[in-house]
Formats: structure tokens, C-alpha cells, sequence
């Protein structure tokens, strides 16, 4: 029988894409998410019954030991941006993490790959990267042969980065932000699953930082997408002190309102992670220890940005067009 994999938050973002590589390595796939019947879309990933979505909680036990029983391997990719709530910080990222390795260990799980981010720091100045570092070594306590990726911004057609600015775009001549000076080094989605797909078939264990082959400063990623979607707007730097003042206010307000507000615009530890550059650091291993090469931004934003254009899927034939014309 095919090997299984578990993989929780399978249908998010970058585990849809660790679930189509492992349908396509021919294992089975056990997509473990909390609303299963918003997750059907990764069926298609294989042959009938091949990659299937079932219910789990990461934070209750027995659902995360029913999701891991029987699996050969496991991959933690739930992570959250919510600091408050049932799914803050620490129960996701911490608690969590802990305990989808503490039972996979109790399974008999031969390989563990643990999704974290650029920037785990248990000294660090946000709870996010604090977190993330608990998560970490609660991780590597329980199954010290765990893969442990801590990828910089992701990218990809379903990313919340690019897509997210580029729509903001639609609203008006300024484009603010908060840190435009701080440096990233944005890395493709299906690169992060090529690695993790490295722990699970067992070729690769350790702690990867992973960075795209381009390092850059907000500031030059904003005016980069502007340049794909052909739109000029100006690029208008935030400066901490306001930036604090902005996120405490809106932090306010969704306490305020028990959380009929979501604030998904800017908080106080988003704020706080801005502070910090976000990029592989030096002695790290990488993609390239994984034999994994590290794909451009230029070869892929083209792809799925182009929707974001004055014209959309037509800019490039009214731009040819036009270039007639002139002639």
C-alpha cells in the first residue's frame, strides 16, 4: 500500500502545494483541516481517493492523534497573524506545534516537517516570532529528527503579500506602508513545498531558512509590483512612531467591538515584526543545501498580478495596440 502523509492546514497555502507534490510522489494524502468541506478542491490533486480532506483541531488531542494515526509522516503548516482569540499565537504556533509532534512521536510517525517562519526568536520583539521559536523547540523535544522550515515571505498565485498591496492599489494615488526600508527576501510557494517534500521522503533533517534569490527592501517590492501591474502610485513610507499609533487604534477598536471588527489592516505586533529585516541569515542552510533552486520573482509575479492591471488580461494586446498605432 502507498505511503500516507498528514498534513495539517493542507489546503492552505503552501500546504496545497506540499499536498499536490506528494499526490504526484504517489503517496496518499491526508489533508487535516478544521472545515473539510471548504478543502474539497484538493481531491483533484490525485486519483480517486488519493488525497482526501478530514476534520482536526490542533488544539484537542484526540482529533489531532485521529488525523496523525497511521501515517507514515507528518507536516505542521498551520500558523496564524490573530494575537488574540481561541487560535492566538500560543495555541496555534506554540501549543499546537507541540502537540502535533508529541503525537506523531506516539504514533510512530517516521518523518515531521514543521512550517515556521524567518525570524523565530524567543528573545524577539514580536509574540509572533516568540512564538514561533517556542513552537520550534517544543518541536525538536518531542521528535529531535524533525525538518524545521522557517521560510521568508512567500509568494505565489495565492499569496496574501502581493495580491493583498496590488488590490490596494485600486483604492486610491498612495500606496502607505509601514517599514519601506526593511529588507525581505520574498520565496516562491512551490520551492517551500519542494523542500518540505525533502523531510518527508527522509532525504533532509535540520533547520532551513528560505529565501528567494533577491533581496529587497518593502519600499522595492511595492514599486516592483506597481512596474507588473502598470500603475503608478507613491509609494509613501509609514514611520514607526505612526504606524504604532495607527495599530494601537485599531486594536482598540476590535476589543472594543469583541471582534465584530476584524483587524486585518495593521496591528501592534505587525507593527513590532516591521521592525526587523526578514531574510535568510548568514551560516544558514538554504534551498540550495536541499538542491532546491531558488525561483525569481520576475518568472512568476507576471502570472497571476496581471489581473490587477488598469486592463487586466488584456493590457498586453491594448499595449501592442497602441505601439501600432505610434508606428
Amino acid at each position: 500500500m502507498a505511503k500516507l502523509v498528514t498534513i495539517f492546514g493542507g489546503s492552505g497555502f503552501v500546504g496545497r502545494y506540499i499536498a499536490r507534490r506528494m499526490a504526484k510522489e504517489g503517496w496518499r494524502v491526508r489533508v487535516a483541516v478544521r472545515r473539510p468541506n471548504e478543502a474539497l478542491f484538493v481531491k483533484p490533486y490525485g486519483v480517486v481517493g488519493q488525497v482526501e480532506p478530514i476534520l482536526a483541531n490542533i488544539r484537542d488531542d484526540a482529533s489531532v492523534r485521529a488525523a496523525i494515526h497511521g501515517a507514515d509522516a507528518v507536516v505542521n503548516c498551520v500558523g496564524t497573524f490573530d494575537a488574540g482569540g481561541k487560535n492566538n499565537f500560543d495555541a496555534v504556533q506554540h501549543e499546537g506545534a507541540a502537540r502535533i509532534a508529541r503525537i506523531a512521536a506516539e504514533e510512530g510517525a517516521e518523518a515531521l516537517v514543521h512550517i515556521s517562519a524567518i525570524g523565530a526568536d524567543a528573545e524577539g520583539n514580536s509574540l509572533y516570532a516568540q512564538s514561533k521559536a517556542a513552537g520550534e523547540a517544543a518541536v525538536l523535544e518531542t521528535f529531535p529528527g524533525a525538518m524545521i522550515l522557517r521560510p521568508s515571505v512567500v509568494f505565489g498565485p495565492e499569496d496574501q503579500f502581493f495580491n493583498r498591496f496590488a488590490g490596494m492599489t485600486r483604492l486610491g494615488p498612495i500606496l502607505p506602508v509601514a517599514g519601506a526600508e526593511t529588507r525581505f527576501q520574498p520565496v516562491y510557494v512551490d520551492d517551500v513545498a519542494q523542500a518540505a517534500v525533502k523531510g518527508i521522503l527522509g532525504e533532509a533533517q535540520g533547520t532551513f531558512e528560505l529565501g528567494g534569490p533577491d533581496v529587497e527592501t518593502f519600499r522595492e517590492l511595492m514599486n516592483r509590483m506597481l512596474r507588473v501591474i502598470r500603475r503608478r502610485r507613491l509609494v509613501l513610507n509609514i514611520p514607526f512612531f505612526v504606524a504604532r499609533i495607527m495599530a494601537f487604534s485599531l486594536d482598540m477598536v476590535q476589543m472594543i467591538t469583541l471582534g465584530l471588527f476584524n483587524n486585518g489592516i495593521l496591528t501592534r505586533d505587525q507593527v513590532r515584526s516591521l521592525a526587523s529585516d526578514n531574510v535568510v541569515g548568514e551560516g544558514a542552510q538554504t534551498l540550495a543545501d536541499l538542491g532546491v533552486e531558488a525561483t525569481a520573482m520576475e518568472a512568476v509575479l507576471d502570472d497571476y498580478l496581471y489581473v490587477f492591471r488598469p486592463s487586466g488580461q488584456y493590457s498586453d494586446i491594448k499595449e501592442s495596440a497602441q505601439n501600432l498605432r505610434e508606428s
